[in-house]
């Protein structure tokens, strides 16, 4: 496959004219992230890989329906549809996510919820207040990858070159960092799972 230049708009298109190989190639562009998104929030392999294959049905009905107009922004709309699956299946289960996961637990998927209403607003925001004054606990190193990443949206590598230490370095520190700040919500009984 000779296209990873062509833009996901031009990918899209050209899907709806009849190149499958276009899809293939979409998909496959950004199949890890969503999958590992998944995962992230799920904590399950299998589950993941069925709400992956859910998610890429959707969209593929959605391209088909020529109901998609998210213009140049293909991934944060899977992402979104990837989410919304996820949220689905654990009101189905009656379960949500807990803060007992595993190492990679990210604190910060827990608390994305589509839609709430304005008590849920409220209290999601008194909860991104009160990770925001925990973050400022952390170690100046930990603290700084965790801000880089989680509000400024920068990939490990960008975080790795703009700190000068290595990706493994600063995957490290985005680990620690979010260990340490489950401790600190833990001794402080914050507790992320309410609503």
């Amino acid at each position: 496959m000779h296209s990873p230049e062509l833009s996901d708009r031009v990918l899209i298109s050209r899907y709806l004219k009849g190149s499958e190989e276009s899809l293939e190639i979409l998909i496959g562009r950004h199949k890890e992230r969503v999958y590992i998104y998944i995962v992230n929030l799920v904590k399950d392999h299998e589950l993941a890989e069925d709400i992956f294959q859910d998610t890429f049905v959707k969209v593929i009905k959605t391209l088909k329906r020529g109901s998609y107009n998210e213009e140049g922004k293909f991934l944060p709309w899977v992402m979104r549809i990837a989410h919304n699956l996820v949220v689905d299946t654990f009101r189905r289960a009656k379960r949500m996510p807990t803060t007992s996961g595993s190492q990679d637990f990210d604190i910060f998927d827990t608390i994305k919820q589509e839609d709430p209403n304005v008590e849920e607003r409220m209290m999601v925001n008194q909860i991104h207040g009160d990770i925001k004054k925990l973050i400022e606990l952390l170690p100046d190193e930990q603290k700084k990858v965790l801000k880089m990443r989680h509000y400024q949206g920068m990939s490990f590598k960008d975080i790795a070159e703009d700190t000068n230490v290595s990706i493994n370095t600063a995957l490290g520190r985005m680990r620690y960092a979010l260990i340490n700040l489950r401790k600190l919500m833990k001794e402080r009984h914050l507790n992320l799972t309410r609503y």
